[in-house]
């Protein structure tokens, strides 16, 4: 377990050369590089720029360009800084002048050396420098900006959700296979030790045969109002920021983090934080998509321009077992004494664990043990510096550089997120879904399976 959360073992590192950044353009489009480039080049691409692959020192660091800066990414910076021997920032990119000045300024400060700053981020995939990427722009960027990095021979890690619809998520995974680039999703919990460790006792039999797993996650937050059509603030590049989404005049209540709540560009809740504990509620049932979905919920605690609900209670179905989740965005009561969490129910026991720690009940509920592991995980804290971060960060560069096994790769990591895109679709069909268990498609209902996928702006469509 040690050796899978290092980050200071060290012997070679790889990279693509500069060659085959041209690659780039390809994932998202004609128009997103100023080409005219043809997609039949893509396989010629690939196959010069494997060729240029180069072993260095075992005492050389990772350089890392550190996309989309305004909140998770003070995060990346944290844990970038704590794996500063194997790690450094020589790239910083934001299409919002003011909110990429400040990062860059926390940057030098943090780092002690100055990093580049960009508005567009396709210039820090043209640098040779450049070995790795971090992505934590929002949702609907994820994919196009991931397969654009590994088409320029960049490793990525990209914050959860890894796509904006299921067909992105596939996507990504071939994408990976096809260029053969490390990528690594942050669901960081993956690299806690502490739930490594109430993971190995569920399959030991701690608790007997787990068959029920409940996730939850509480909040309090606003209003978003209702916002109107203004001017394109100065600072903003507001076509790029949009992207491959189709596009929309620019509204005061969107940007900079508003767009959780759009689903233009956003997801949900359930994507935006339910991803994290139902990724742990899947791996401590040892389950992957399930046979059945249904989603029920609303938004109810205001009337504003949010178009997601802001209570769900979701369920996935399996033979013998069964997963929830229930998300309130605005509504702050705890179980079990936790904003957030997850509950993992046996013939014998109960396993109950966050962020923080973990607890072990009897059948009838008597806690038998007790593991505390952090301090006061809130879901009102919007960054999320931590330990795990920290441990998961240096899982990718373990992996980048030694070939370490990543906790959290991308094929494994798109599970929970698919599970979840799925059960956005139950609740905006209001049915139930079946699916297939091999690769969670929808099973008859052509309707519900237009959903999978999703509208792009002409030319920016990415592609594999």
């Amino acid at each position: 377990m040690g050796a899978a959360l290092g980050a200071e073992m060290v012997t070679r590192r790889e990279f693509i050369d500069g060659v085959a950044v041209s690659a780039a353009s390809l994932a998202l489009g004609r128009t997103t590089l100023g080409t005219n480039l043809e997609t039949t080049a893509g396989t010629n691409l690939e196959t010069t720029a494997k060729s240029y692959t180069r072993i260095v020192g075992a005492n050389d660091r990772l350089n890392f360009a550190v996309i989309g800066l305004n909140s998770r990414a003070y995060a990346h910076l944290s844990s970038l800084k704590a794996n500063e021997k194997a790690a450094r920032i020589t790239h910083v990119c934001d299409v919002d002048e003011t909110i990429l000045n400040k990062f860059a300024g926390a940057t030098q400060k943090e780092m002690g050396e100055a990093a580049t700053p960009l508005k567009d981020f396709r210039k820090a995939l043209e640098s040779k420098d450049v070995d790795a990427i971090t992505i934590a722009s929002p949702d609907h960027w994820h994919t196009p900006m991931a397969i654009a990095g590994l088409q320029a021979g960049k490793h990525v890690y990209v914050e959860k959700p890894c796509s904006h619809n299921p067909a992105e998520g596939a996507m990504l995974v071939a994408a990976q296979k096809k260029y053969g680039k490390v990528v690594q999703m942050g669901t960081q919990q993956r690299s806690s030790r502490h739930t490594i460790e109430v993971i190995e006792k569920i399959r030991a039999g701690e608790i007997g045969r787990p068959y029920l797993a409940k996730a939850w996650y509480s909040n309090t937050r606003k209003s978003i109002g209702v916002g109107k059509e203004a001017a394109v603030p100065t600072t903003l590049d507001w076509d790029l920021w949009q992207g491959p989404a189709p596009r929309r005049a620019y509204r005061d209540n969107v940007h900079p983090y508003n767009w959780h709540w759009f689903r233009n560009y956003g997801t949900g809740e359930s994507l935006n934080n339910g991803t994290h504990e139902v990724d742990v509620c899947r791996w401590a049932l040892g389950v992957d998509f399930p046979k059945r979905v249904t989603s029920s919920g609303g938004r109810y605690q205001f009337q504003d321009d949010w178009q997601f609900y802001d209570t769900l209670v979701t369920s996935f179905e399996y033979e013998d077992k069964m997963l929830t989740w229930e998300g309130k965005s605005c509504q702050g009561m705890r179980y079990y004494g936790r904003d957030r969490g997850s509950a993992i129910l046996g013939t014998t026991g109960t396993v109950v664990v966050d962020r923080d720690g973990y607890e072990i009940y009897d059948l009838r509920g008597k806690k038998t043990n007790e593991v505390k592991a952090g301090g006061g995980t809130s879901s009102a804290d919007l960054v999320g510096r931590d330990s795990m971060t920290d441990a998961h960060f240096g899982n990718f560069i373990a992996g980048v550089r030694t070939g370490a096994k990543l906790n959290a790769p991308i094929e494994v990591g798109n599970v929970a997120v698919t599970m979840l895109q799925l059960s956005n679709i139950a609740w905006i069909t209001q049915r139930e879904l079946h699916l297939d268990a091999k690769d969670g498609k929808i099973l008859n209902d052509a309707e519900a399976m237009k959903m999978w996928e999703r509208e792009y702006e002409k030319g920016w469509e990415p592609h594999v």
